[in-house]
Order: C-alpha cells, then sequence, then structure tokens
C-alpha cells in the first residue's frame, strides 16, 4: 500500500501545502521521492522537527500482540504454529510453537477449519468462513491468508485472523427463534381458521392437506371446506387470496364463513359465486380470490361446479381415464361485472375427483399446463384411499417443507359399493302426473319400498307419512310432472318430492281455521331434517331425512 498516495487526502493536508507553497518550495524534496523515516521538516523559522516513523519501521509483532482480533501464523502442509498473538492466547490459552495445527490448535480443528488451511495453502488465495462457534460458546469469523515465511525450509504459510462476532451471532439466532415463533403463529392462525374435520357425507369419502409455503412468518390465503346440505347432496369448495401475510389469511376465513352460509341456501354453484364476488369487493378491493364450488348429488352422478378464476377439476374414472373440467371458468372474485355459470362433470361410482391450489402445479422454470398435466400423470397412477391418494400427489409433485408457496388438496371419491355394502345404499322413484289418486299411490309406494328395505315398523311409519305430507303439498302448491323419491344409506333415510314449481315452501303457523298450512310443520316435527331447492332445470325440490339407528 503506498501511504505517499494517500497522505494528500488526509485532512488538512492541502491546506498545509498551500500555506507553505511560497517560502518551502525549494526545500522539499523532489516529486516523486519518499522520505526517510527520520528525516527533518524545516520550519518558517529555520528549526527542524523529527517526523513520525514510516510504517515499514513498526515492529509488525508489536501491532499484532495489541489488537483485539486473534491472530495465528502457521506455515508448512503440517501447518506447524509460528506465532499466536497475546488475544489468542488470551481466549485459548498458551499454545506450544512448532506443534502442526491438529495438536497445537484443537479449537481450529473442532471447528473444522484444518481442510480450509490446505485449500489456502494450496490456492494461494484467502478463505474467509463466518460466525463458527469455537469451544467456550464464542463465535468467531475466520479470514485465512496465504503468507510467505521465508524463514522456514517450504516457505508457505497461512495467516489466521478470527474476528469475534458473538454479538452479531447471538443476536441472529434471537432473530431467526423470534421468526420461528412468528411463523409458528402465522400457521397455527392459518390452520385454524381451516375447518379441523372435514364432514363425512354419506356418499362420498373425503380427505384433505394443507401445506404452508416458504420459511418466513407470511401465510398464505389457500382454504378448503366440505359441507353437507342435505338430502345427500354435499358442496365442496377450494380458493386461494392471492397475496401473503395475516391480511389475506383474513380474507380468506371471511370467505370461508361466507360460503358455509350461502351453502345453506342451497343455491346453485354459479349463484354461490356471484354472492362471494360480490363480498369479496365489499371486504377488500385490492384482494383477489380464485375459488371453485362444487355440488355433488348421488342421485345424479355428476358434480356441477362453477369456477372463479381457479384452476380446473380433475377427475379419474372408473376405468383410470382423467378427465379435465375446463368450462365454464369465469374471472376471479373481487373483479365484478361477471356473470358466473355452472358446468358438471361425471363422478359416477368409481371415481376420484381432485380440488387444489396452484401451489401444487405452479413453478417459476414451467408452463402452468405442464404442471397440471404432470398432476394428471399423477392422479392416473395414484389409488388407495382419499389421504393417500392426497400424500401420493404432494410427493410427486415434488412438495417438501421448502416449498415456496402454500399447497392445498382436495380429494374425493365416490365409492363402487357392492355386496352387503351395496344393500346399505338403495334408491327408488316414483313419477306422479297428479290428480286424487297421487296421494294413495305415493303412500302405497313408499309402504311397499320401506318394507322391502326391512325398517322397522316405527321408522316405516314415519316415513310413509313423510312421503304422504310432501305430496300432498306438492299437489296443493306445485305443478306436474311431480316425482317421489326414496333413498336410504348407511346413515338416514331420504325422502323427496319434486314438481315444477319454482315457489319454495316455507314452515309457518297455521290458525284453528286454516285448512292447509300444517304440512311442512308436520315434516320439521318428525324429521331430524328438511329443506328446499330450486332444480337447475326449473321447478324445485322439498327433501327431508331420518337419522337410522346406529348398529353395533
Amino acid at each position: 500500500m503506498n501511504f505517499t498516495r494517500w497522505s494528500a487526502r488526509l485532512p488538512g493536508t492541502q491546506r498545509r501545502a498551500a500555506a507553505r507553497a511560497d517560502g518551502l518550495s525549494t526545500a522539499l524534496p523532489p516529486e516523486g521521492s519518499v522520505p526517510a523515516a527520520r528525516a527533518e521538516r524545516p520550519t518558517a523559522e529555520g528549526t527542524s522537527v523529527a517526523l513520525a516513523p514510516a510504517v515499514d519501521e513498526l515492529p509488525v509483532r508489536e501491532v499484532l500482540d495489541r489488537i483485539p482480533a486473534l491472530v495465528a501464523l502457521v506455515h508448512g502442509p503440517e501447518h506447524r504454529l509460528a506465532y499466536v498473538n497475546d488475544a489468542y492466547v488470551t481466549a485459548f490459552g498458551a499454545r506450544p510453537p512448532g506443534e502442526p495445527a491438529r495438536e497445537a490448535l484443537p479449537e481450529l480443528a473442532e471447528t473444522g477449519l484444518l481442510p480450509l488451511l490446505d485449500q489456502v495453502l494450496r490456492s494461494s488465495k484467502p478463505r474467509t468462513v463466518k460466525s463458527r462457534k469455537v469451544p467456550g460458546g464464542r463465535s468467531y469469523t475466520f479470514t485465512c491468508t496465504p503468507v510467505e515465511v521465508t524463514a522456514t525450509p517450504d516457505g508457505g504459510g497461512v495467516l489466521i485472523f478470527a474476528a469475534d462476532v458473538t454479538d452479531h451471532a447471538e443476536a441472529a439466532e434471537r432473530l431467526r427463534a423470534s421468526e420461528r415463533r412468528q411463523r409458528e403463529t402465522a400457521v397455527t392462525l392459518q390452520r385454524s381458521l381451516l375447518p379441523q374435520e372435514l364432514e363425512e357425507p354419506d356418499d362420498l369419502r373425503v380427505a384433505a392437506t394443507y401445506h404452508p409455503g416458504g420459511t418466513e412468518a407470511a401465510v398464505g390465503g389457500d382454504w378448503y371446506d366440505v359441507i353437507t346440505l342435505g338430502g345427500g347432496r354435499t358442496a365442496l369448495v377450494i380458493g386461494d387470496v392471492m397475496g401473503r401475510g395475516i391480511r389475506a389469511a383474513a380474507v380468506m376465513g371471511q370467505l370461508r364463513t361466507a360460503v358455509r352460509a350461502y351453502a345453506r341456501l342451497d343455491l346453485p354453484p354459479h349463484e354461490v359465486l356471484q354472492l362471494l364476488d360480490g363480498l369479496a369487493m365489499e371486504i377488500d378491493a385490492n384482494q383477489i380470490a380464485t375459488c371453485v364450488y362444487a355440488v355433488h348429488d348421488p342421485n345424479e352422478g355428476r358434480l356441477v361446479y362453477a369456477s372463479a378464476g381457479h384452476l380446473p377439476i380433475l377427475v379419474r374414472d372408473e376405468s383410470g381415464t382423467v378427465h379435465r373440467a375446463d368450462e365454464p371458468t369465469g374471472p376471479p372474485l373481487g373483479t365484478g361485472g361477471w356473470m358466473h355459470a355452472s358446468g358438471s362433470v361425471p363422478l359416477g361410482p368409481g371415481s376420484t375427483a381432485v380440488l387444489y391450489t396452484d401451489g401444487l402445479v405452479e413453478r417459476r422454470d414451467a408452463d402452468l399446463d405442464e404442471g397440471i398435466a404432470s398432476l394428471e400423470g399423477a392422479l392416473a397412477g395414484a389409488t388407495g384411499t382419499p389421504q393417500v391418494v392426497c400424500d401420493r400427489l404432494v410427493r410427486a409433485m415434488g412438495v417438501t417443507a421448502e416449498h415456496d408457496d402454500d399447497v392445498a388438496v382436495l380429494v374425493l371419491q365416490h365409492p363402487a359399493r357392492t355386496g352387503p355394502d351395496g344393500d346399505l345404499f338403495r334408491n327408488a322413484a316414483l313419477e306422479l302426473l297428479g290428480g286424487t289418486e297421487a296421494a294413495p299411490r305415493a303412500r302405497a309406494f313408499a309402504s311397499g319400498v320401506l318394507t322391502s328395505w326391512r325398517f322397522a315398523p316405527d321408522l316405516h311409519d314415519l316415513g310413509v307419512l313423510a312421503a304422504s305430507e310432501l305430496v300432498a303439498n306438492s299437489l296443493q302448491h306445485g305443478t306436474p310432472p311431480m316425482r317421489l323419491r326414496l333413498r336410504r344409506t348407511d346413515r338416514r333415510l331420504i325422502v323427496e318430492v319434486t314438481d315444477g314449481d319454482d315457489h319454495l315452501p316455507r314452515r309457518r303457523r297455521a290458525e284453528p281455521a286454516d285448512e292447509s298450512g300444517r304440512g311442512i310443520a308436520i315434516i320439521a316435527a318428525i324429521a331430524s331434517n328438511w329443506g328446499s331447492r330450486r332444480a337447475p332445470g326449473g321447478g324445485k325440490a322439498v327433501w327431508c331425512e331420518f337419522a337410522l339407528p346406529r348398529t353395533g
């Protein structure tokens, strides 16, 4: 380092040079020369002042002994110890010179620095390792620099310089611990907003999994839900609020709560999304969310769904062929001004459907369609229970603990039931054209079916009464054609009547003089649950269900 060149930049140098420019120009040494260490500089009065000693004349050992950092010098292929400064001795005690570093400097061996010394000696390039903890608990950053040691036969050595960074290391560890606690809190919040236990439909087997993305405290807005609608129907939901953080999770929680409330209205999927779209704009116009809302009716063997900017549902049929439900798909929730529409995809016995968020298939280095195609291939070979399928899909798509995006997966299966299990799931239907003979026919049909299903007398009588009241209500307030449908599962008996009128019945208190208005009140009193909904093609369906006694 040329200290002469630097002297012109020191504070006051230019001012002093200007002050003596006139009188001392002849006394200065020639340009480019370096003054001697003990040179005399004449003053304006003719006296002389001794200059400070040059850096080259400073005793190196005295400097190294006084600096607070740890310094050691080793030489040769065995890194024999040549020197340690006072700070090193204070930190680790006296070290015998001439011994190999493995014996003389055991603290370096324990921190794994001996291979680094070999690298520095071979490459003649300095190396640095940051924040290594040594025996005693303190942390140091080590810099190893190659030097020439002329007093030794081999000539090659390494100067080890260790700066104490314990305070920085402890602060960094406290920060990491704080981030871990914040992340655990954020993940706990996220999971608390998801369903703690999935509802268990009669006709479907379902499972879901959620993997938080990344290692930072920010959580995402992925969510899923399973909602039993009654009458054997089930709603399935999955969504994703764009962005990360507590705000995204809060919006997700509000949307999930709203979906459950709207689902109780038993509306078609596209109408549910229409309501959610308006609500999303009211919650936060800057937050955009995608969502799929689907309804499964075991009597139809189809999954009716509507999508707001979400990824397509994948369905594997009984033969193992995977279908992608692409249409219809509208813009994400919160954009406004779009009329959503419902579509459907077959989901018969033996089929498996997968709903998922973009974290499962989206990668920075690949097209989204490639990710979906990879998921299709994984689904084609993923067999087993819904939970097993969930885990296999997550593994097949390479989702690990270090994955940088949240992942939510919802898997549903419509089992193909045969043998004794199939006897627990039965359907029977009767077409009714109206007229005075409709009610007696309905009662006789219900009685015969329930007798063949070997129901107990009390449940048999309740089922016949429910069928009679629902048909009578449809005859009085509905329009033909009418259909009576009876369905049993392993948990309940369902009685449903459909007709061509859109008016939904409601429960009301009938006055003593009223000749009607008691049918729905009777249904509500004798049944475990009841409800009504508008049919997609027009008309309505009114249903009630009775819980079956548990066996075993």
